[in-house]
This record gives C-alpha cells, structure tokens and sequence, in this order.
C-alpha cells in the first residue's frame, strides 16, 4: 500500500503549477495595485496644487439709492468690501508634498504662481 502510494502522483505537478502560478499572479496584482495607488495620489496631489493656486481675493463696491425726488435723502446704503486671499503653506506645495515611490524628485512641479 505504501508502495502505490508513493508511485500515485496524480495532480500533484497540477496542484505545484497551481501554487507556482497563483503566487506570481498575486505578487504581479500587489506590483500593480501598488503603482495605481502611486498614480492616484501623484493626480490628487495635482489636483489640491490647482485648487491651492485659486485665487480667492474678491472686492465690490458699495452703492447707495436716494429717495428720487430731488432732497437727497438717503433710502439705503451698502458698503463695498475687499478681501485679500494670503499666501498659505499648501499653496504652492513647499510643506505639504506626496512622497511618491523611491525616487520623490523625478516628478518635480514648478511652484511659480500665475497672477
């Protein structure tokens, strides 16, 4: 009995192949979902530099209504404002960068700001 056995040998290469074949799959999927995380955060990184460089000053002027007939009295009035949007630390991407694989410097932005 233990003779046949030993001599049996039916699917044990399949079941080898398998394993052999599986592993190199799954490390070939790890390789691959590891680059498409790689490639998400670099355009998510692009994506919050263009949001980061709007610029969000904003100015109105005030107006005022008299009454129309000629007195000058005042019927309503609205001041203008002005807001300056200041330079953060995220906006031109100095503090805040992805560190993206092994070589971060490869794909290095230009951090000039357009008026």
């Amino acid at each position: 009995m233990l003779r046949k056995l030993w001599q049996d040998d039916a699917g044990a290469v399949l079941s080898a192949e398998l394993v052999l074949i599986l592993t190199i799959a799954v490390l070939a999927m790890i390789v691959g979902l590891s680059e498409v995380a790689v490639a998400v955060n670099t355009e998510l990184n692009d994506l919050s530099n263009a949001f980061g460089r709007l610029e969000q000053s904003f100015q109105y002027t005030g107006f005022n209504g008299t009454d129309g007939k000629g007195t000058g009295k005042a019927k309503s009035q609205v001041v203008g404002a002005t807001f300056l949007d200041a330079q953060d630390t995220c906006d031109i991407n100095s503090a805040c960068d992805l560190v993206c694989g092994a070589d971060s410097n490869a794909t290095s932005e230009s951090t000039t700001l357009i008026p």
